[in-house]
């Protein structure tokens, strides 16, 4: 089953090299509704999440770059990503280095107790959307991409300290927000 899936694919991405508008159809529609989520968790605005779905795929069917050593799925949200990315920095997203601030030796404040939250995935995903957003964006891309603490601060461009003292903040305050109901 899979190897047919994967022969499909390689023969949409043909006909997309050949200009086939229906293979571009076909992927889009295969692979828009995942992309635009990855963006919303990412730039946390309908509107920004559409923009970097449309950039996304202006790009991706350039298919230039796109050489089968991913998947196409897994090269478009690399994409995606990036292109989330970019508009948080376009709004000034601000990721503070803990090199550069007075806290780096700083103990936590509030205690966590994660063993006793639990709420539903609609609630956090909710509650997540009051973040910051360096916070939200580490946060998503470490719990809901998959991206590991070296990954995410070459995407953002920041150190790999940065990147762990961001989740880290970002999961205290997610924690904070859920005790308290999930109301700033």
């Amino acid at each position: 089953m899979e190897l047919t899936a994967a022969v499909f694919k390689d023969e949409l991405i043909t006909r997309c090299k050949l200009g086939d508008v229906q293979g571009y159809e076909m992927l889009y529609q295969q692979y828009s509704k995942a992309m635009y989520n990855t963006s919303l968790r990412i730039v946390n605005n309908t509107a920004d999440a559409e923009d970097v779905l449309q950039e996304s795929f202006v790009a991706a069917f350039r298919l230039d770059n796109f050489d089968y050593s991913s998947t196409f799925g897994a090269w478009l949200k690399r994409i995606v990503v990036n292109k989330s990315i970019d508009m948080l920095r376009r709004r000034k997203m601000v990721l503070v280095d803990i090199e550069e601030t007075s806290l780096q030796h700083a103990a936590d404040t509030v205690p966590a107790d994660e063993e006793n939250i639990q709420l539903k995935v609609e609630e956090i995903r909710k509650t997540m959307k009051q973040l910051p957003n360096g916070y939200r964006t580490v946060l998503s891309l470490h719990l809901f991409e998959g991206y590991d603490h070296e990954e995410i601060a070459d995407i953002l461009h920041v150190t790999q300290s940065t990147v762990r003292t961001q989740y880290h903040r970002a999961k205290q305050k997610l924690l904070q927000l859920l005790q308290k109901g999930g109301t700033t």
